[in-house]
């Protein structure tokens, strides 16, 4: 409807207006969602600031509407106002949009320039490609062709320094390794039929000649050093070995010279070992004491002492000089170990060796294992000294080096084993031929730290094999001699300790501490044979004693004996000092009720004798003895204190031991105390208490007191 000026109205048709969800009429209308447009509506703020104030609502759309056009038509007065500045700006960005073509056109140029250069740099790119291989091409082939002219070329330094030099100057030994690449290269060029080796080939092959000529020279010449008297071989060996190349040259270019040089060393210095050593070994031996132990020095043979008397008195009554040399020979020393164990201390051990000749002039004399040791260390030394030399300067290793090495010293290991097999068969120190074993199984530690094999596989072994039976030998001889010892035949008897235990006590310490460090099964097994020998001699020897007690003196003497000096040379733990503590507590304890029952026999069988009763409840028979409990009271308090003191002097007398009789005593009082303490426990009890000698038992503590004079430590 369109109310126009003159008042007229006009109606047009106006066209349907699109309402969406809004639209009532279209079939597809659902009132459920009416609802939710109302309810959605209702909640904005302009709608309900209307509804609170009453207003309504088509006026206040006319009210809305108004509004509208009033600012609409101030926005075309705006729009209107601002044309020009409009119109200005469309012409600005007509102008730019011009610019802009122009610059479209020069860019598409630009990319189309830079597609052409693109290109040209990928030409460029694939000739550098194919510029750098032909470089390295040529690179690769000028290396070649340089290492290969210059491997081709003999200059003149090297000819006039292989031709005129002393081999012992610098430039020889540099020049001969170049020497020796040329070699090595043209042997590589002729396998390869390269036609420029033939034209140095003479040349080259002709200075080998010289250079081998010159070598070969020197190293015989320093051979042929060695065999000159009082010669210090090891001097020359270091120069040879500042030159080892030289037998490396010889060995890749002449091998028949290299052999020849070879052969040469090793017969000069197989020689030169055997000799020194065996004239060494001779001199050593004048040095060892002249009377050594033979087939009569056992552990069970009478000890002869006339004869030493008969020695000695010799001794003292002949010239100066005369019977003056330091012997061995004693059997009391045979089997003590004393201060020949030393020989087996580090410092010792690998100390230095002796010069016979000054031990000649100062007359002084040595056992044979400090002579062995002497021997052995210096095989030792010069045996390892001898080993790496060949291995560095022949090159050789292994097997190569052992079988070397046997070449040199098996002459000389050969002549030590053949000296060493006689000597050993006629030996009877034991003591000795043992040191020997402890000697060899520390040098073989030794040369195993050095990693030096040379000598394991067939000198030490062989060594041992050597001693290990005589030692075993000797060990079943000296326990076949205590076996088949005669009591009756040993002289007179005597409760003192017997020289054939002391003999054993020294042997037997010895060979314990010797065997500490290195144990050995059969050497422990043997001596535990010699202990059951030794433990049955004392047996019989006892068995001659007519008295009990007079037996277990000795028994107790002879152990103790033993006993002490084992744990002072052996380990407390050992089996040997277990077994002879056990046989001494038990012979001890005999021996104090021995002594104790002379004086004290009656008291002590009628304590022991109601103690029994006592535990079957039958002391009541007892009850009778009042004149036997009277008189053992009544004697016990007369006589105890000078019986005690005639005991602690017949035991202080019977002992040579004095530590071990004290201690006797002090056992012997404390068992009488602990008798005493059970006759008054006795009599203590219903039985006997109506008994009025009771009043005149000692006092224990009072007798505690009166024994402590007698008991030190008590």
């Amino acid at each position: 409807v369109d109310t126009s000026a003159g008042g007229g109205t006009c109606i047009s048709a106006v066209p349907a207006l699109n309402l969406g969800e809004l639209d009532l009429t279209t079939n597809e209308f659902i009132l459920d969602e009416v609802d939710i447009h109302i309810q959605a509506n209702l909640e904005d703020d302009l709608v309900k600031e209307a509804l609170k104030t009453g207003v309504d609502l088509r006026q206040y759309s006319k009210q809305v509407e108004s509004e509208l056009q009033r600012i609409e038509q101030a926005s075309i007065k705006d729009y209107i106002k601002e044309s020009q500045n409009i119109a200005s700006l469309h012409n600005q960005i007509t102008a730019c949009d011009s610019i802009l073509e122009r610059m479209e056109g020069m860019l598409s140029g630009f990319q189309s320039d830079l597609s052409s250069i693109s290109s040209e740099i990928q030409t460029l790119q694939q000739q550098s490609v194919s510029m750098n291989v032909r470089l390295k091409n040529r690179q690769a082939v000028r290396s070649q062709l340089s290492q290969l002219v210059d491997e081709l070329v003999v200059p003149s330094t090297m000819i006039s320094v292989i031709l005129e030099s002393p081999v012992t100057e610098q430039e020889f030994l540099e020049q001969l390794h170049e020497l020796n690449n040329k070699i090595n290269f043209a042997k590589e060029l002729s396998f390869r039929e390269t036609l420029a080796c033939s034209d140095i080939q003479d040349i080259v092959d002709r200075l080998k000649i010289k250079a081998v000529t010159k070598i070969r020279e020197f190293i015989l010449q320093k051979i042929y050093s060695f065999r000159k008297p009082m010669t210090n071989y090891q001097i020359p060996q270091n120069t040879l070995l500042k030159y080892r190349f030289f037998y490396q040259f010889l060995l890749a270019n002449e091998r028949q010279v290299a052999k020849e040089i070879r052969d040469e060393y090793v017969g000069t210095m197989s020689k030169i070992y055997y000799s020194y050593f065996k004239s060494y070994s001779g001199r050593l031996m004048k040095v060892q004491y002249e009377e050594v132990a033979d087939k009569d020095d056992l552990m069970g043979v009478e000890d002869t002492a006339k004869k030493d008397i008969l020695l000695t008195r010799k001794s003292l009554t002949a010239p100066a000089g005369f019977f003056s040399k330091p012997s061995l020979k004693s059997r009391n020393t045979i089997f003590t170990l004393g201060q020949r164990g030393a020989v087996l201390s580090p410092a010792e051990l690998e100390g230095p060796i002796l010069i016979p000749h000054t031990a000649q002039r100062g007359d002084c004399r040595y056992p044979y294992e400090t002579l062995f040791r002497s021997q052995h260390y210096a095989l030792l030394d010069n045996g390892c000294r001898e080993f790496l030399f060949i291995s560095d300067f022949f090159m050789v290793a292994g097997n190569s080096a052992l079988d070397l090495f046997n070449c040199i010293m098996g002459k000389t290991l050969s002549m030590f084993l053949k000296s060493m097999s006689t000597y050993v068969s006629d030996c009877y120190d034991s003591i000795a031929i043992f040191l020997c074993i402890h000697i060899i199984l520390r040098f073989k530690a030794i040369t195993a730290k050095r990693n030096i094999p040379a000598l394991d596989n067939r000198y030490w072994e062989a060594v041992l094999e050597l001693l290990w039976p005589r030692f075993e030998l000797i060990l079943e001889m000296n326990i076949q001699s205590i076996r088949d010892t005669d009591p009756q035949k040993l002289g007179v008897l005597d409760t003192r300790p017997h020289y054939i235990t002391r003999r054993y006590a020294e042997f037997s310490s010895a060979i314990v501490s010797i065997n500490q460090t290195f144990p050995n099964e059969r050497t422990n097994a043997l001596l535990g044979q010699l202990q059951v020998e030794v433990e049955n001699f004392v047996l019989k020897m006892a068995a001659e004693f007519p008295s009990r007690k007079d037996q277990l003196i000795f028994l107790i003497n002879n152990y103790d004996m033993m006993l002490s000096v084992l744990m002072e040379r052996a380990a407390d733990d050992s089996k040997e000092v277990e077994g002879f503590q056990q046989l001494l507590l038990a012979r001890t304890q005999e021996f104090i009720e021995e002594i104790l029952s002379p004086p004290f026999g009656g008291m002590i069988a009628f304590v022991k004798e109601s103690e029994a009763l006592m535990e079957k409840g039958q002391l009541d028979r007892l009850k009778n003895d009042e004149a036997r409990i009277t008189q053992l009271v009544r004697g016990f308090s007369s006589t105890w204190k000078q019986s005690v003191e005639a005991l602690s002097q017949d035991v202080m007398r019977s002992f040579t031991n004095f530590k071990n009789g004290t201690s006797i005593i002090q056992g012997a009082l404390t068992q009488l105390i602990q008798y005493y303490h059970g006759f008054h426990k006795v009599l203590s009890q219903p039985t006997f208490r109506s008994l009025a000698v009771r009043s005149e038992l000692i006092n224990l503590h009072h007798l505690m007191v009166e024994v402590k004079k007698h008991k030190p430590n008590f």
